[in-house]
């Protein structure tokens, strides 16, 4: 899958950054991490300095969360009730460009008069918040997904897998690359109101230690600096770690999973530094 990267950073433009929201929203459609509108992308980005002329409608609302430190920044927003597999054929219709106003009390809305959608994400509180703890020392693209991937959602449903350590164990044993992609494990939120200030805040403090989050019975978030595709993988590598839980439970759990201890000793001797597990 084509997207922003790392090495192309400096030069993207907000038709990149537009296309690689697309590619992700696709990819997330085709694993089934995205049913109907389910889902929601938000990128902040930080080289414009004016509204882009294809998203001429404008108004202005209180930002859900205080943001000071982003005062002045811009984000790509898919839209409330969008479906994400339709902004690869029609970014207008799907997306707002948000600037962050009045040292990040209130938000200019930018939409393409093709819009579909009356107000950007309902998920926007927790999107914003993560932007500003962790884009500002993280270069100047910053991406955060909200996913509902099939079987990683199932397993948040199971006692076994209710918190960290035991979701984290339960992904991360049936691939030994999935350590390497998820060094810092899956941390996992319990139950709580969708689009809630509780769930924003329980997000935002996991975030410290975890790049992948699970919204128990609810789906999972995803962020990552300087790349849409990676934040897409992030959710992807997970929701396979999730599968083969998933079908080992179909076999009756007949398969043997690798051990935490074997994990170990694989970044041991490969030099992955992994705060999955404790040693």
């Amino acid at each position: 899958m084509a997207g922003i990267t790392h090495e192309d950073i400096e030069s993207a433009s907000l038709d990149d950054v537009l296309a690689a929201i697309g590619e992700a929203g696709a990819r997330l459609s085709a694993i089934d991490a995205s049913e109907g509108a389910a889902g929601n992308i938000s990128v902040l980005y930080s080289w414009e300095t004016k509204a882009d002329a294809r998203f001429s409608e404008y108004w202005e609302i209180p930002s859900p969360v205080s943001v000071p430190n982003l005062a002045g920044a811009w984000l790509a927003v898919t839209g409330s009730g969008r479906r994400l597999r339709e902004v690869q054929s029609s970014a207008g219709a799907n997306v707002a460009l948000i600037q962050v106003l009045d040292g990040g009390e209130s938000l200019g809305i930018h939409a393409s008069p093709t819009r579909l959608f009356q107000k950007p994400t309902s998920e926007l509180n927790t999107h914003l918040a993560l932007h500003s703890r962790h884009a500002a020392n993280n270069g100047p693209i910053h991406t955060v997904i909200h996913a509902q991937p099939l079987h990683l959602t199932f397993l948040s449903h199971m006692v076994e897998c209710s918190d960290t350590l035991s979701m984290t164990s339960h992904v991360l044993r049936w691939h030994p690359e999935l350590i390497y992609h998820l060094r810092d494990g899956v941390g996992v939120v319990p139950l709580l109101v969708p689009g809630s200030n509780a769930l924003m805040h329980a997000t935002l403090e996991l975030s410290e230690r975890h790049h992948v989050i699970v919204w128990s019975r609810h789906g999972a978030i995803a962020r990552v600096s300087g790349s849409v595709k990676g934040a897409c993988d992030l959710i992807e590598y997970a929701e396979t770690g999730a599968r083969y839980e998933f079908m080992n439970l179909q076999c009756s759990g007949k398969a043997e999973p690798i051990s935490v201890e074997a994990l170990l000793s694989m970044c041991k001797e490969l030099g992955v530094e992994q705060t999955a597990f404790p040693e």
